[in-house]
């Protein structure tokens, strides 16, 4: 479905009646397919990624909940109804901290972490339309991981939102800022 020539503002009470078998996002009330099946190591990246974050909540006895994609995010304004939302995301990784955000379909607020693997795809998505949106729900942190380029973006929230990133490599040990603690290593990954 093309989002040029619609007038049509959807949102979330739209996106939970679209057919099951189309993935899309909702971003300011416009529909973007999802990208197809994504690559191996795409994938590789999530589960590594997930399994150093869920392993370091698990042995603090955390309270933050980690959930790769598929997993809805209702980014909406906090006097809006969640019905009216017109943003609906699938970010490959998403922690949340505050179990008040949590229903049974996902996320209804901004996560505090939001990491996202860059695919050929949909790049613009992750580096200009998603770095806008997560700025502005204030997610407090967000990575663009890009396995072409071998490199991570990490945004950290201040005062003034998203500034300049931090910028690694896949030979980097690559700090988690909502945490005090906790480096994940990617050159430790067997890519």
């Amino acid at each position: 479905m093309s989002n040029t020539a619609e007038s049509k503002l959807y949102t979330y009470a739209d996106y939970v009646t679209y057919p099951e078998n189309e993935r899309i996002e909702i971003i300011d009330g416009h529909i973007y397919p999802m990208s197809p099946s994504p690559s191996r190591i795409h994938q590789e990246i999530i589960m590594e990624v997930a399994a150093e974050i869920r392993n370091y909540i698990k042995s603090k006895k955390g309270d933050c909940k980690i959930y790769p994609a598929p997993f809805d995010v209702i980014l909406k304004n906090d006097d809006d109804d969640i019905s009216n939302s017109k943003t609906t995301v699938q970010p490959d990784i998403s922690v949340i901290c505050d179990k008040n955000k949590l229903t049974d379909k996902g996320c209804v607020g901004a996560p505090d972490l939001i990491i996202e693997v860059v695919s050929p795809f949909n790049s613009n998505n992750d580096y200009i339309r998603k770095l806008n949106l997560y700025d502005h729900y204030k997610v407090r942190e967000y990575w663009i991981v890009n396995p072409m380029k071998q490199t991570v973006l990490v945004y950290t929230l201040t005062d003034n939102g998203y500034e300049m990133p931090n910028i690694y490599t896949f030979k980097d040990k690559i700090k988690v800022n909502i945490y005090d603690d906790l480096e994940i290593d990617f050159n430790s990954f067997d890519l």
